[in-house]
C-alpha cells in the first residue's frame, strides 16, 4: 500500500505545482499552451527515441504485451462504438475519448507502482513500448488526418503521419534497437537530457489547466464521455485483463496480479497534451485523467486485496 501512495505523491505534487504556477501567471497567459507544445514536439519524441533505441525488444514478446494490446484496442474500439451509437461524437473527439478509456499511464506512475507495488519494473515495459511503437503511431495519424484543412491534398492527407515528431522518433528509434546499434554517449545524452522534461512537463502543463476551471463542471465538461471513459478505463480494463490472464493464458499468482495492476493504473497526462496540440478534445481528456487519477488509488488498493 505505501507503494500506491508513494507513485501517486509523485504524480499530485507535481500537478500542484503547476496549478500553483497557473494561479501565479508565472508563465504568462500562454503557458500551458507553450509547455504543451515543448512536451510534444521536443520532450516527448526526444524520450521516445531515447527509450526505444536502448531497449530490449525481446521483453515485447510477453505475455503483458498481449494483455495490454488486447485490452486497450478492446476498450478503446468500445468508447468508439458506444460513444458514436450514443452521443454522436466526431471522429477526432471519439479518437481522445477513446485514448481517455484505454491509454495507460505507464511513464510517470506506472513505474513506480511496478516497482513500489510489484517489485519489478519490467512489469509495465510492455505496455509501455507497446503505446509508444503501436498504439500512439495510430491514434496520431487519425488525429493527423482527421484534423487537417478540408483543401488539404491526397499527398498531404497520405504523408501527415510521417511529419508527426513523436511518431517519426519512435520509428527511429525502434529501428536503431532492431539493428542492434546505439549511438555513442555523446550522441544520446543530449536526447536523455531533454527527453527527461517529458513526464514533468506534461504534468506541469496539466495542473496549469485546472486552474481557474472546475472538473465536471455543468456546461463545460462533456459528463457522459467522462463518466463513460472512466468506467471503461477503471472497471471495464482491469477486469477484462483479468479475464484474459487467468483463463486465455492460464496466468496465476503474481503475474496474473501485475497485469491486473498495471491495467488499473489511470488515464495518462500524455492524452490530453495530445488533446491540447490538436485542439480537440481538451476538457475530456482533463477531466478523465483527474477522476481516473482519483478513482485508480482504491481500485488498486482493492486489486491488491484480492490477488496480491
Amino acid at each position: 500500500m505505501s507503494g500506491i501512495v508513494a507513485g501517486f505523491t509523485v504524480i499530485f505534487v507535481i500537478i500542484a505545482i503547476g496549478y500553483i504556477l497557473g494561479r501565479r501567471g508565472t508563465l504568462g497567459a500562454e503557458g500551458e499552451s507553450v509547455l504543451g507544445r515543448l512536451v510534444f514536439f521536443v520532450a516527448t519524441p526526444a524520450l521516445l527515441f531515447d527509450s526505444l533505441a536502448s531497449s530490449d525488444l525481446s521483453v515485447i514478446f510477453s505475455p503483458t504485451l498481449a494483455v495490454a494490446a488486447a485490452t486497450a484496442l478492446t476498450v478503446g474500439a468500445l468508447y468508439m462504438v458506444v460513444a458514436r451509437v450514443w452521443l454522436r461524437r466526431s471522429l477526432p473527439e471519439l479518437t481522445i475519448g477513446a485514448l481517455s478509456a484505454s491509454y495507460v499511464n505507464s511513464a510517470n506512475l506506472g513505474i513506480p507502482i511496478a516497482v513500489f507495488v510489484l517489485g519489478d519494473a519490467s512489469f509495465v515495459a510492455p505496455l509501455l513500448l507497446f503505446q509508444i511503437i503501436v498504439y500512439s503511431p495510430i491514434a496520431l495519424t487519425i488525429l493527423d488526418i482527421t484534423t487537417l484543412r478540408r483543401s488539404a491534398s491526397r499527398l498531404e492527407t497520405v504523408t501527415a503521419p510521417f511529419k508527426n515528431p513523436i511518431v517519426v522518433a519512435g520509428a527511429a528509434g525502434l529501428v536503431l534497437a532492431l539493428v542492434d546499434w546505439t549511438p555513442p554517449e555523446a550522441v544520446m545524452q543530449p536526447f536523455r537530457l531533454i527527453g527527461g522534461a517529458s513526464v514533468p512537463g506534461a504534468l506541469l502543463a496539466f495542473g496549469i489547466s485546472l486552474y481557474g476551471v472546475r472538473v465536471l463542471e455543468k456546461g463545460t465538461s462533456p459528463r457522459r464521455d467522462v463518466a463513460l471513459a472512466s468506467v471503461l478505463k477503471i472497471g471495464v480494463q482491469p477486469v477484462l485483463a483479468y479475464l484474459m490472464a487467468r483463463y486465455l493464458l492460464g496466468l496465476e499468482g503474481h503475474e496474473l496480479f501485475a497485469i491486473v495492476v498495471v491495467s488499473t493504473l489511470p488515464t495518462a497526462q500524455n492524452v490530453f497534451v495530445y488533446a491540447s496540440r490538436y485542439r480537440c478534445g481538451t476538457v475530456l481528456a482533463r477531466d478523465t485523467a483527474f477522476v481516473t487519477t482519483l478513482a485508480a488509488i482504491p481500485a488498486i488498493a482493492l486489486v491488491s486485496g484480492l490477488l496480491a
